[in-house]
């Protein structure tokens, strides 16, 4: 499903990648571990094309994502890639509903319907028209991820997406993450560092100084 070869970033004269090799098969569900700087997040963002990398390729699903146009490349991203952040960044002045409805609307489609199934199978039928102000961090975060899978996208990133949440709440997210996999064959990965999920992933990979280690 992903293919990365010879992934290279830098800052300015700090270098965060060098020279990441990474691959991800369909349905799997893969955590990244590492300390803080390691460089975890940023080839995330690579990976799911929202930073270009210095040197090194990216496929998925086949398709070289850098060889797109910015138009094409953002289509791509739409169908074919979802987000889960620390954060969830929904819009407040939207209920539940229509913050999962606006990837479609981006797309084209406007399916209120859909919409709230997903929300119903995410636990969260009685909170759609809520907005994100009435819901807890936990009901915040699965809104998040019913938003990620809206266009049924083929992996989902996730970095940190259990950062701010208690410990019960947490583990509830990761087996939703697990349920995710095997009802809708999404692959994930996921930055962590909680080592409860990363111990329950098909693979862990640590990251240290830009490497796989």
């Amino acid at each position: 499903m992903i293919q990365a070869t010879g992934i290279e970033k830098s800052f300015g004269d700090l270098k965060v990648l060098k020279g990441i090799d990474f691959t991800a098969e369909d349905r799997e569900v893969i955590s990244i571990v590492g300390a803080s700087g390691a460089g975890k997040s940023t080839l995330l963002q690579i990976l799911g094309s929202l930073y270009v990398p210095d040197a090194g390729k990216v496929y998925i699903d086949g398709q070289d994502i850098f060889s797109l146009s910015e138009k094409e490349l953002a289509d791509f991203r739409n169908r074919k890639i979802g987000f889960v952040f620390q954060f969830h960044h929904l819009l407040p002045e939207f209920t539940a509903k229509e913050n999962v409805m606006i990837p479609a609307m981006i797309a084209g489609r406007r399916d209120p319907d859909q919409a709230a199934a997903l929300l119903e199978e995410l636990g969260l039928g009685e909170r759609l028209d809520h907005k994100p102000s009435q819901l807890s961090g936990g009901e915040q975060q699965r809104v998040a991820v019913a938003r990620a899978l809206v266009n049924s996208p083929s992996v989902i990133f996730a970095d940190e997406p259990s950062g701010n949440l208690d410990s019960k709440t947490r583990e509830e997210l990761h087996n939703l993450f697990f349920k995710i996999r095997d009802t809708h064959g999404v692959t994930f990965v996921i930055v962590t560092h909680d080592r409860d999920l990363a111990r329950l992933s098909d693979r862990c990979l640590e990251m240290r100084d830009g490497r796989f280690v």
